[in-house]
């Protein structure tokens, strides 16, 4: 192992040997450490091969201290002592921003959800457990400076266990969402993951209905110079949280960002607001399903309900923008303790969180661990340790606390401003040891310039940090006007009503709401009282650099959290004290089977029975000791000796009920059986003496039949004997009748004989040649031109008859399994084949390409939409041509589209239309004979298409090109089908000239090419490869 695994036992103690160890195993990649069963976790900021499934079975079922520190240890204690100690558990994970807690917390429940029962109700129980993390985060998470995947609300989820410890379900409760970071963010931070994760993930058909634009920086929202994350991404994440109506909302909420108000004056001198663009207003409407006239009038107006009287008040532009008993094992995951640079009421709340955490790890580990050992008359050395409670009752007493002089402030009459709360807690607080301010009585703050004069700074447990009182009563009132809840709750949409429900008119409220602070402070006194009844289980996360970075080990910033988190401390208490303490009944009761004086049942007092039975296990008296009702072991390796011995002796009384009962059982049988032999013995012998009956019966019956059957044979026989006798005089009649006719006929038969015999030959002949053409028959296939050969010359003419029925036969079945597209895709490639089979030498490389048509495709192509539209009809051909100038012969690509009217010429780059060339201004195209690319297209002298003269281009796919132009002619009864000239030398019309075209074979610049040269005003020369 490296370094020590557990604090307790470093030698010697001091803050440097600790800060040491920790370095040492975080070196080495051992990022987890105990201090007793307190788990210290490091951040790797990497991920680590130490969570695979082989993991999860090694420390499945293993003592606490049996293997190296690791997370999966204290889940598994937890887990153990929840379903057969039958105690409640929770998983306290505390640290600062960044230290892991997320992560830690997401280790945590994948081990439980490994460990417990299988099986199709519990596995999709697991599966929604686990599946609640990703779309928490996405909702809650934020990229901080201190951390990218930063919990912006506090999480408590309790799950619930059924006695075998199989999860029933989860409740999960959460804290003060920041809800302000939606409208703003700090300079490097950004809004909430699912804003990024819909614009990055979301597919395009899914922006379009929900109105969006994958673009960032359309949306005020959104900040841009943190939008993107390294380690993070948000397209994947997206896959997790694809619910249309909570996407819809997330759409509406960028929407309502981009709406922007403008100042109006009103006849009666008080100023108004009115959305400036109304188009995202329109669209975030049709989102939510709420009439535009409703929401606009809620952003404008708020309603004034006095007694029964309604004023409705305009807004100005500022105001406008504003169960049955069950197991249950219980994990926090809250915020961590945070220091920004400007820290506000979000920061101030978050930070009183961790102070309550703080102060129950206090009592719980330190404080309530010693005062127990006073209790039950131990011997103890006091530690001394830093109680936290000062702090919080700054913060959080009723009378003079910050939180309630906040709560005063938002509900007195008068003018309400934070610069007058801040003189309040001047006037009430400045004598308090933790807490500072410039203006207060205190005269040692006037001249610290570090501490601005509209703040206030309180030393917390892990720190000093200052405030801005800027917002803190805004912030607290967390106040929404009724209008917009009302005109929120007439939307259509179904997941609006529900998040609304105080906008419903038949329950109108007039009662002021409670204020954040005062929820805030409620929901954690809930969430105190709740982990004061389960049995604690601490993960302490400590963040090693403030840079996020892997294998960077800060000393002074390990040890400031070290020394606010008491870890120290702890380790003294945890030396000195005790591993484990029971009360002696539930003691005796779950180990009383390892002593025969105590079992089965122990009549006298619980500790002396206690004392008996560790007396009799010879167990050290050093390692425990006897409280007034509690025994307390002081080594871990006791209690694993207990339990183990515990397993064994469980393992023997299981074996003796097994004894007991398989005797008893097998004594049940034996008497049943003893029973049933005498009943079975019964009718065993009047069932033996039926069967010899029936043997006697049945051999009579077969004596009796071989005596019938013998007559009936003999009597067969003689009737036989008299039937031949009379058969042989019909026979000896029949054949002498036949004799005589023979004789009469014979002359008749040897004068026809010899045609018969022909006949018959030829008959067979042609027998044997059907069947031996049927057994070598040659495939199905059309190009299969096999045929057997003949086999007697007098049937050539029939041979190759059958030869040619054959081959129709069998392409008119393989004709039959053609589709229409195929069909059609052959008849080209056989109009190719009629005009360019032994006309052109590119024609043979074409045949055994298939013709697309669409080789951009433009369809899917968005920079190709306008282009797409233009085309009227049905695009039949797109791909990239070479356009050669008319003047110099230079190429350009081109974008060449073919419909059923007409033709268009497009810039490549831009999709902006260059020409369009209807059908019927096509006259002819020509094209060389040799293996080029190269053609014309001729127009009719006077149409508007010929201004310029005829287009010269080139293409590899030359052959489809030409083919489906053709094919159109061919097919439309409006036009004239296109005529094709293939020659090395024709004429093309230029504006008023007529130029000759001339092909010479050589080698172009550009490969397999043509290179085109302008001779003079009547020659153009085109270079194309030698065959």
């Amino acid at each position: 192992m490296i370094g020590v695994g557990d604090m307790v036992l470093i030698e010697p103690l001091s803050e440097d040997t600790f800060i040491e160890n920790l370095k040492k195993r975080f070196d080495h990649n051992e990022i987890y450490t105990y201090i007793g069963s307190v788990v210290i976790s490091m951040n790797p900021y990497k991920s680590l091969p130490i969570y695979t499934a082989e993991k999860v079975e090694e420390y499945r079922n293993r003592n606490f201290y049996e293997l190296s520190p690791h997370i999966y240890a204290l889940a598994d204690e937890a887990y153990r002592s929840l379903r057969e100690q039958d105690n409640d558990q929770c998983i306290l994970i505390t640290g600062e921003s960044g230290a892991g807690k997320t992560e830690a917390s997401k280790f945590v429940m994948s081990y439980v959800a490994a460990v417990c029962g299988k099986g199709q109700e519990v596995n999709k129980v697991k599966e929604q457990l686990l599946q609640s993390n990703p779309v928490l985060e996405a909702f809650g998470n934020a990229k901080t400076v201190r951390n990218d995947n930063s919990s912006r609300f506090g999480k408590y989820m309790d799950i619930e266990f059924d006695f075998k410890g199989d999860p029933l379900g989860g409740v999960i409760s959460n804290y003060l969402l920041e809800k302000s970071r939606v409208v703003k963010q700090p300079r490097g931070e950004r809004n909430f993951h699912i804003f990024y994760q819909l614009l990055s993930g979301a597919s395009d058909d899914t922006l379009k209905k929900l109105k969006l634009d994958r673009d960032f920086s359309k949306y005020n929202y959104l900040s841009l110079d943190s939008a993107t994350v390294n380690g993070l991404d948000d397209a994947a994440s997206f896959r997790t949280v694809r619910v249309q109506s909570i996407l819809e909302l997330v759409a509406a909420v960028l929407k309502l960002g981009n709406i922007e108000f403008k100042p109006e004056s009103r006849c009666n001198g008080y100023d108004e607001s009115r959305v400036k663009d109304k188009n995202d207003l329109k669209e975030m409407c049709e989102l939510l399903g709420i009439e535009q006239s409703v929401l606009e009038r809620a952003f404008s107006f708020r309603t004034v309900e006095a007694k029964m009287e309604k004023v409705s008040t305009t807004l100005n532009v500022a105001q406008a923008q504003t169960k049955t008993r069950k197991k249950v094992m219980g994990v926090l995951d809250i915020y961590g303790f945070e220091i920004f640079e400007e820290n506000s009421f979000e920061q101030f709340i978050i930070n009183y969180c961790n102070e309550k955490l703080q102060q129950i790890f206090i009592e719980l580990t330190l404080r309530e661990e010693q005062e127990e050992y006073v209790r039950e008359d131990i011997e103890w050395t006091n530690i001394e340790y830093f109680n936290n409670a000062i702090i919080c009752d700054l913060i959080e007493n009723n009378k003079n606390g910050i939180l309630a002089m906040l709560d005063e402030e938002c509900l007195r009459p008068g003018t309400v401003t934070d610069e007058t709360f801040l003189d309040k807690l001047n006037t009430v607080c400045a004598e308090h040891q933790h807490f500072e301010s410039r203006q207060s009585k205190n005269s040692k703050f006037l001249t610290d310039h570090s501490l601005p004069h509209n703040c206030f700074r309180i030393q917390h447990y892990a720190g000093k940090v200052l405030y801005r009182a800027e917002g803190f009563v805004d912030k607290n009132n967390d106040l929404l006007y009724r209008d917009l809840s009302q005109a929120m709750y007439k939307a259509n949409h179904s997941l609006i009503k529900i998040l609304f429900p105080e906008g419903n008119p038949a329950k109108v409220n007039l009662k002021r709401p409670p204020t954040a602070g005062f929820q805030f402070r409620a929901s954690v006194g809930t969430l105190m009282k709740n982990l004061l009844t389960k049995n604690p289980n601490y993960i302490r996360c400590i963040k090693p650099n403030d840079k996020k970075a892997a294998h960077i080990f800060t000393d002074s910033l390990v040890c400031h959290q070290v020394r606010y988190l008491g870890l120290m401390e702890n380790v003294r208490v945890r030396r000195a004290g005790y591993a484990f303490r029971q009360a002696y009944d539930p003691c005796l009761e779950r180990y009383k089977m390892l002593c025969k004086q105590t079992w089965p049942h122990w009549k006298g007092p619980a500790r002396l029975g206690v004392e008996v039975l560790l007396t009799d296990l010879q167990v050290p008296a050093e390692e425990f000791a006897y409280g007034r009702s509690k025994i307390f072991i002081r080594n871990p390796r006791t209690l694993f000796f207990l339990e183990e011995k515990r397993s064994r002796c469980l393992e023997d009384l299981a074996t003796l009920i097994q004894k007991i009962f398989r005797g008893w059982k097998c004594r049940t049988h034996f008497l049943l059986l003893k029973k049933s032999q005498v009943v079975v013995a019964a009718w065993y012998r009047r069932f033996a003496q039926q069967k010899k009956y029936q043997n006697i019966r049945s051999s009579a019956l077969v004596f009796q039949s071989f005596i019938r059957g013998w007559k009936a044979r003999k009597l067969l026989r003689e009737l036989k004997h008299k039937k031949r006798c009379e058969e042989a005089v019909t026979t000896i009649s029949a054949y002498w009748h036949g004799t005589q006719v023979r004789r009469e006929y014979r002359k008749f038969f040897r004068a026809n004989a010899g045609k018969k015999i022909y006949d018959f030959t030829i008959q067979r002949i042609i027998q044997k040649y059907f069947l031996g053409l049927k057994k070598t028959m040659p495939s199905m296939s059309p190009i299969d031109k096999s045929w057997p050969a003949r086999p007697y010359g007098f049937l050539d003419r029939t041979h190759q008859e059958l030869r040619r029925i054959f081959h129709l036969w069998r392409c008119k079945k393989y004709r039959s399994q053609f589709t229409e597209e195929k069909k059609a895709t052959y008849k080209e490639k056989l109009a190719a084949s009629e005009l360019f089979k032994d006309k052109k030498a590119l024609y043979p490389s074409s045949v055994g390409q298939p013709f697309k048509g669409d080789y951009v495709e433009i369809t899917k192509n968005p920079k190709y939409q306008k282009l797409n539209s233009f085309a009227e009809d049905k695009v039949l051909l797109a791909d990239v041509v070479s356009k050669i100038n008319r003047a110099n012969g230079k190429v350009t690509p081109r974008i060449f589209l073919l419909t059923k009217k007409s033709l268009v010429l497009a810039d490549q780059k831009t999709g902006q239309v260059k020409a369009s060339v209807p059908l019927l201004d096509l006259s002819s195209v020509s094209v060389s004979t040799q293996n080029d690319g190269f053609f014309a297209l001729k127009l009719k002298e006077g149409s508007t298409s010929a201004a310029k003269g005829d287009f010269l281009l080139s293409s590899d796919r030359l052959i489809e090109i030409i083919t489906k132009l053709h094919c159109i002619g061919a097919t439309s009864a409006d036009r004239n089908q296109i005529s094709i000239d293939i020659s090395d030398e024709f004429l093309v019309q230029f504006k008023q000239d007529k130029v000759c075209v001339k092909f010479i074979q050589g080698t172009p610049k550009n490969g397999n090419g043509v290179a085109c040269k302008r001779k003079n005003n009547r020659l153009l020369e085109v270079s194309v490869p030698s065959p």
